[in-house]
Order: structure tokens, then C-alpha cells, then sequence
């Protein structure tokens, strides 16, 4: 009988902070907000599908999002944040471990995410390869995005063997 665990846990956070660029384009769980102030970034800057990125890294002990795509590399520059969760998705199955589900807890005030929170979860989802819930929280208007400095992600992802 082996000692191996047959399944870990991961936790990650990701903040971005408004952009003062009007052409860009607000992002989250790969659903584009045309009529909303995008977030600051090197990549496309999906606070969403970062934090689900992170937390199936940490999980599998593959480190996190800046070291397997780092913002210093211009290749990546405006890249697709649901492609990134593909990519790392995809390192955590050839490490071994499959992604068993990963849940996510959005901070914002605006723009509301349950008109499209199926989308978000289908585009996740498909690119973990594995169920992805999301869930928006209000702010209360209390601190840095009750002021509407930026958004806040949490995630939770589970792996096994």
C-alpha cells in the first residue's frame, strides 16, 4: 500500500487594479464586458481565470502563474488568460495529477456576473478540463474595491491522482 497522497488541495488570490487605458477591455472567466473599465496587466488580465490558474498549480506543486508565464515575457503580452488555465491545466495532468474541480469567488461591485455566470463556468471549465463554479460577491463598498480601485479573486482547486 502506498503512502501517496491520492489528492491535494490548492488555494490561490489574484487582484488587478483598473486600467486608466479606455481602449481596454474588462475580462473575467473569459467573458468580455465591452461597456466596462478593463484591468490592468501584462496578459488580457482575467482576475478570474488566474486565480483558477494558481490554485490548480499550487495544487499539483507546480509553483504559480508568474513563474510558468511570466510578465516580463513579451510573448505573452495580451495573451488569452483562458488559454493560460488550458496550459496549466494541461502541466498538471503530465505531472501527474487531474483536475478533480475548482471554485471561485469573484469581489466586485459592478458589472453584475450573473447574467453570465454559466458562460463564465462552460469557458473555465472547458479549459481545466474539469468543473469550475464561480460565485460574485459585492464589496459593500467597503476599502480598495468598495472605492472601484480594482477586483479580487479567490480560488480553490482540488487535484487527484
Amino acid at each position: 500500500m502506498s503512502d501517496e497522497i491520492p489528492f491535494r488541495v490548492g488555494q490561490a488570490f489574484d487582484v488587478h487594479a483598473y486600467s486608466d487605458d479606455p481602449e481596454r477591455t474588462l475580462v473575467l472567466g473569459g467573458v468580455r464586458f465591452d461597456d466596462a473599465r478593463g484591468l490592468a496587466g501584462h496578459s488580457d488580465a482575467d482576475v478570474v481565470a488566474h486565480a483558477c490558474t494558481d490554485a490548480l498549480l499550487g495544487a499539483a506543486g507546480l509553483g504559480d502563474i508568474g513563474q510558468m508565464f511570466p510578465d516580463t515575457d513579451p510573448t505573452l503580452a495580451g495573451a488569452d488568460s483562458i488559454d493560460l488555465l488550458r496550459r496549466a491545466a494541461a502541466a498538471v495532468r503530465e505531472s501527474g495529477w487531474r483536475p478533480g474541480n475548482v471554485d471561485c469567488s469573484v469581489v466586485l461591485d459592478r458589472p453584475k456576473l450573473a447574467p453570465v455566470k454559466a458562460e463564465m463556468e462552460a469557458n473555465l471549465s472547458a479549459a481545466a478540463g474539469a468543473p469550475v463554479s464561480v460565485t460574485g460577491r459585492r464589496s459593500e463598498g467597503v476599502g480598495a474595491l468598495g472605492r472601484g480601485e480594482g477586483i479580487v479573486a479567490w480560488a480553490v482547486a482540488l487535484v487527484a491522482r
